[in-house]
């Protein structure tokens, strides 16, 4: 199987990748670096669940109408969203992969870092970790320095990164870090494109 593209949902007011705060242009840096295409839903912020199902349904009948059979799921271990995927995919006639099911996180995580995947922590969930892990590299340190019960993938929502370096880029993505915010309930750490 070939990976064809990529895709996210970009806030559209603010023109970032959304949970992540991410720029949308750093976002066309990484496919670029990836080499590969970047295809964007565009949602609202806040974004009713009935309107991003629409905008989701929408993406994937373009998708299969482009040829796609399959799309990949980065999730770990939260059943009730793999189940959620998995209906709403349903009627697509787009299969769903989950290529990093089960995998112990611990072991990921370690096994990310040690293969040279370098990313910054952009985004955290202060009732889960304390705001000083936002703008950190997410790297051995920052495994070592996350609390018990705290996933080391954020597969909780604890905390969310950008990838700048890696083996599945062609080249590093350049980033400056940017200001600190607190809004709507998280705290977010801004890159810049250098």
């Amino acid at each position: 199987m070939d990976v064809v593209g990529l895709l996210t949902t970009i806030n559209q007011d603010a023109s970032r990748v959304a949970m992540h705060a991410v720029r949308d242009q750093l976002l066309d840096l990484q496919a670029a670096a990836a080499g590969l295409p970047v295809f964007k839903v565009h949602i609202p912020s806040p974004c009713p669940n009935e309107v991003y199902e629409q905008a989701m349904s929408e993406a994937m009948t373009h998708a299969k109408a482009g040829g796609i059979d399959a799309m990949a799921f980065g999730d770990l271990f939260l059943e009730d969203v793999r189940r959620y995927r998995l209906e709403r995919m349903a009627d697509t006639g787009i299969d769903c992969l989950f290529p990093l099911w089960g995998i112990d996180t611990s072991e990921l995580a370690r096994t990310m870092v040690g293969s040279g995947l370098k990313a910054h922590v952009t985004c955290i969930d202060p009732k889960q970790l304390d705001a000083s892990f936002v703008g950190r590299t997410f790297d051995a340190q920052f495994l070592d320095d996350l609390p018990a019960g705290a996933d080391p993938c954020g597969e909780n929502g604890e905390f969310h990164t950008f990838a700048y370096e890696g083996p599945m880029f062609e080249q590093p993505i350049p980033v400056l870090p940017g200001e600190v915010v607190k809004r709507g309930g998280f705290v977010f750490a801004d890159l810049l494109p250098r």
